[in-house]
């Protein structure tokens, strides 16, 4: 086995790094759970004041999960430019990568603003609570990983160089990007299609 590939000096085989990463996105994983939970329990009930239903937009959420689902397709390109040691594409498919979350928070921050302006806030009731939390909940992780982009992205401009080895390294935020795209997957059937 090549010593690129194995990790002699850990205890489970796996680099330390990488099983931190899969632990992390692990309880994430609970966390979100238990908010799916949450919204899916109020989601039946008969509630006073507005519904989800009464607001939603199915068109424009849709767009906007594609948007999403497409950086999923960019953070792959800038994963293989760099394994190819293409340091110019590398930085372009970060930097879409990035773009494309932004944009989905941008979509999400006016979703957001035309609820409130049609009735079904936050404090609407204990189902729209829990709504809020959820999308919010993903939208902050959305957030986070557009930073991490832009921090690699930075890093790739100042340096010149990226590697796969070493500090945050790209593999590691890819893994975190998946891991967001695939929640989302999750919260719009629950949330908008089901």
């Amino acid at each position: 086995m090549s010593s690129s590939h194995s990790y002699p000096h850990e205890p489970t085989g796996v680099e330390t790094r990488k099983l931190g990463m899969w632990v992390f996105l692990s309880t994430e994983i609970l966390f979100f759970g238990t908010l799916i939970t949450t919204f899916m329990i109020f989601k039946g009930s008969d509630f006073p004041g507005m519904k989800l239903t009464d607001v939603y937009d199915i068109p424009f959420t849709s767009i906007s999960s594609f948007i999403l689902l497409m950086s999923s397709l960019t953070m792959v390109l800038a994963h293989n430019a760099l394994e190819a040691n293409d340091q110019e594409k590398t930085r372009v498919w970060l930097l879409a990568t990035a773009m494309l979350g932004a944009v989905f928070l941008a979509g999400q921050i006016y979703e957001f603003t035309e609820f409130y302006h049609k009735g079904f806030e936050l404090t609407t009731n204990i189902f729209s609570s829990s709504f809020y939390v959820l999308t919010g909940f993903h939208g902050l992780h959305v957030f986070i990983g557009v930073v991490l982009l832009l921090a690699l992205w930075g890093i790739g401009q100042r340096q010149k160089w990226l590697t796969l080895e070493g500090g945050m390294n790209l593999e590691f935020v890819a893994l975190y990007w998946h891991f967001v795209d695939i929640v989302w997957i999750v919260l719009f059937t629950v949330v908008y299609l089901i």
